[in-house]
């Protein structure tokens, strides 16, 4: 799932929206910055990641359309593969597609699936994505370390908050935070000035996690960001319990975590 939709989206908003398709970015209703659009997208785009009809396909059929012609069959087979059993065959068709192939979001459902598998190679593969020329393929590389295990892999999740992408960047500091609670504090002060609004949104959204002077200082800048989704979640985060919103983060990144109040499906990030 990606956030790459611009205009196109805007122009398939109402149908995707009545059919459910749930697609990942920011929060929803704000203007964005120039740097923080959506990207195209066609309708088959969008379908790509419905795996109903593929669902009774034979392991065999989607390592075939993994390898075949059509980007939208291939994302359709990554995904897919993600629910199979992981044996040697589909968690090196999975890498060898993720590290080499042409379509950004294929490499970027690869290494969602491999993720969902594990495993050292899908580690090695997830390493190896954090540098992948596209941004949204970077992101994802960020959520599978945190899901593989994101102790193990805290150093290179850590480097990825100096991504020049926003989602990367975003997304590690959501991997810190649930690995060191109140220990993130630096990075989510440091974040607090990030220039993306999507990052302060987030930075301010989990200090409401830590309870200390520092964190109440950033959180009361956040409070008068010239971005109102900022503005309003850094409000939000000065009204809750720090110790039970801690406990609130403790499982993989998924799409519940990045979706804060008042986003919708259309405008989430890639699937992390």
């Amino acid at each position: 799932m990606s956030e790459r939709r611009t205009a196109a989206v805007a122009a398939v908003a109402v149908v995707v929206l009545l059919l459910l398709v749930a697609v990942v970015g920011p929060a929803a209703v704000s203007a964005r910055p120039a740097n923080e659009t959506i990207g195209e997208a066609t309708l088959s785009d969008l379908g790509a990641s419905d795996t109903e009809p593929v669902e009774d396909h034979p392991v065999s059929d989607l390592l075939a359309s993994l390898a075949g012609d059509d980007a939208v069959e291939r994302r359709r087979a990554a995904l897919a593969l993600a629910e199979r059993e992981g044996d040697r065959v589909v968690v090196e068709a999975l890498s060898r597609t993720a590290t080499t192939d042409e379509d950004a979001e294929v490499r970027q459902f690869a290494v969602e699936a491999l993720a969902k598998h594990g495993g050292d190679l899908a580690a090695e593969t997830a390493r190896a994505l954090t540098d992948d020329p596209d941004p949204w393929v970077r992101a994802e590389a960020v959520v599978a370390l945190d899901r593989l295990d994101r102790g193990e892999h805290e150093a290179v999740i850590e480097a990825a908050l100096d991504d020049e992408h926003h989602a990367a960047r975003r997304n590690a500091l959501v991997s810190l935070f649930k690995l060191r609670g109140e220990g993130a504090c630096d990075a989510l002060v440091a974040a607090a000035d990030d220039p993306s609004e999507r990052v302060r949104e987030w930075a301010a959204h989990l200090l409401g996690g830590v309870e200390t002077d520092r964190a109440a200082e950033a959180l009361s800048r956040l409070a008068d960001d010239e971005q109102s989704v900022v503005r309003e979640t850094a409000v939000r985060a000065q009204e809750v319990d720090s110790g039970s919103f801690r406990r609130q983060f403790t499982g993989v990144l998924d799409e519940t975590d990045r979706t804060l109040p008042g986003e919708d499906d259309l405008n989430r990030t890639p699937n992390l």
